[in-house]
């Protein structure tokens, strides 16, 4: 029986070229102005991100990139690379590399799967995010199949589900936590990429749950498929039941806030400044929604948040790294790709 030419691609966020200002800049003005990230009109939008965020912004961002940039490249970019030479070595179709914002772009790594397997017939593209937002997850996948239908591409394409919940995923990042329980602890943060919480509200096809409803995220709904929140509290409770963490033990918090509208609470930023003063003193953190350490892990936390944590009377600040390539990860995203 004839097997189906196949190939895989790894589709992550995205860097700057460099961390020159204007290079920051131009990965800013793409980032922002995405319909998905900022939902406002497009001029409303426009005038908001060009003309306010990233004058501002740029410079600080540049200033923060050069913190934690390498000779090869941004962390993000140099460890997705090394994540696709990781899964190459598992499976026989080829894999290539995409980002949302930046290069390479989904057409590249189109164009590159053809070129290694000439009469492909299907792609299998994995979104490199746990949960599901339609900052993140939705507008990679989006992104993706508009790159595909643009090009005329004759192949399928099949996308990987977020994977908040997935054993293998599961198993996975309790791995990568458990050595870092060896050391005193005073609790353990779970800190998540925040988003709105009107984001939240426009993905549930019920329009009446979440974020309405008493305790949503814990009755069971249709909307728990698109739900963000919901997403990062099953990732969070299955982990730390995983590692029998006890309930007073972890926490959960929401990072890397933009603007000035509600998002998702608590907020890390402010927690990290009032644990000490609650006798958290010996912390722990972890960034689950990130696969590969960035900015939003190497600078916010492990620089910003740290200082912060320990000015306000911390004792010991851990950041735990992303799964980058952890063996375990790895062999997960081999499984997917068999899988599907």
């Amino acid at each position: 029986m004839a097997t189906t030419k196949r190939g895989i691609v790894l589709m992550n966020l995205g860097s700057p070229d460099s961390t020159r200002v204007k290079d920051v800049r131009r990965y800013l003005n793409e980032f922002l102005m995405d319909e998905r990230v900022i939902d406002m009109p497009y001029l409303k939008r426009l005038l908001l991100v060009k003309g306010i965020i990233v004058p501002f912004r740029a410079p600080k961002s540049a200033h923060a990139y050069s913190t934690i940039w390498t000779k090869e490249g941004s962390p993000l970019m140099v460890i997705s690379k090394q994540l696709q030479e990781a899964l190459q070595k598992q499976v026989t179709e080829p894999v290539a590399l995409a980002m949302r914002y930046g290069a390479p772009a989904p057409w590249t790594a189109y164009d590159e799967l053809l070129e290694k397997e000439p009469g492909l017939e299907e792609v299998v593209l994995v979104p490199l995010y746990p949960h599901y937002a339609m900052s993140s997850y939705e507008t990679a996948v989006e992104y993706a199949k508009e790159a595909h239908k643009k090009g005329k591409y004759s192949f399928k394409l099949t996308i990987i589900p977020p994977f908040y919940d997935n054993a293998l995923f599961l198993e996975a990042l309790a791995d990568s936590i458990k050595p870092y329980l060896q050391q005193p602890y005073d609790q353990i943060i779970f800190s998540y990429h925040g988003i709105p919480e009107r984001h939240v509200q426009k993905t549930d096809p019920s329009g009446t749950h979440c974020l309405k409803a008493a305790d949503c995220c814990n009755v069971s709904n249709e909307a728990h498929k698109f739900c963000y929140r919901h997403q990062i509290l099953v990732t969070t409770k299955k982990v730390a039941e995983m590692l029998n963490i006890p309930a007073q033990k972890y926490s959960y918090a929401f990072q890397s806030r933009l603007g000035r509208d509600e998002w998702l609470k608590p907020y890390t930023a402010q927690r990290l400044t009032e644990l000490p003063g609650e006798g958290i003193k010996k912390l722990l953190i972890v960034c689950p929604a990130f696969v590969s350490d960035c900015l939003e892990t190497v600078e916010e936390i492990a620089i910003q948040g740290k200082e912060s944590f320990m000015q306000a009377g911390g004792e010991s600040f851990t950041l735990i790294p992303c799964l980058n390539v952890h063996p375990m990860w790895v062999k997960a995203l081999a499984g997917w790709v068999r899988e599907y």
